[in-house]
């Protein structure tokens, strides 16, 4: 199974759920986008390892993992989102060491801010993106940050050091097949992700 290399598009502040977040991931030879909910505590790590201009006054837990890793002489040379289950991305980090390559399971949040950090790239396979992945029609003209971005990023620097335990509150079982397609177009056009990655992860149940 062929690999897609994804690079950050960004990340988006749920409207809907307090402390949630979707990273927001681009194949790197497409226009597909493939949103992932995070926590607050994540979303605030990869924001920083984004933004080089900023550094925290003391290391976060991702920062603390590379110092160890640098120390030891340990490298991440890839992530890789290997599986999805029931709206649950399962993630790999490939490391090595003396010239030993070594596959650590992870999170994807916690990968993907590790990724940063090393400079490692990321990848996901085909079928994740065949079957997970949000196609707009029309790709953005510009990669540079929003002003609504930066109020995003703004508002994850002051949030509480702590992982947000995240409840979805909508339940899209009660729709129909056709009215959650709908459901799914309006919300990419409102570019609305968390909500859009909920339901498309309905969909994909009733497709198995």
């Amino acid at each position: 199974m062929s690999l897609v290399r994804l690079n950050i598009e960004g990340i988006s502040y749920s409207q809907t759920q307090n402390g949630a977040y979707a990273l927001i991931l681009k194949e790197e030879d497409g226009d597909r986008k493939l949103p992932i909910v995070i926590g607050a505590f994540e979303a605030q790590s990869i924001a920083i390892a984004l933004e080089k201009e900023l550094k925290p006054p003391r290391p976060l837990t991702h920062d603390l993992f590379k110092n160890f890793a640098d120390r030891f002489q340990i490298t991440v040379k890839q992530v890789i989102i290997h599986k999805l289950v029931d709206g649950v991305f399962y993630s790999s980090v490939i490391s090595e060491r003396d010239g030993i390559e070594e596959i650590i399971d992870a999170r994807t949040s916690d990968a993907i801010a590790l990724a940063l950090r090393f400079k490692a790239p990321i990848f996901t396979y085909k079928g994740i993106l065949d079957k997970a992945g949000i196609y707009l029609k029309t790709p953005p003209k510009s990669k540079k940050i929003s002003k609504e971005e930066e109020e995003v990023l703004e508002h994850l620097l002051v949030s509480e050091d702590k992982e947000s335990k995240i409840k979805v509150t909508e339940d899209y079982s009660k729709y129909t097949l056709k009215e959650l397609n709908e459901m799914l177009d309006e919300a990419v056009v409102n570019e609305d992700y968390e909500k859009a990655a909920s339901i498309r992860d309905e969909i994909s149940k009733r497709e198995k």
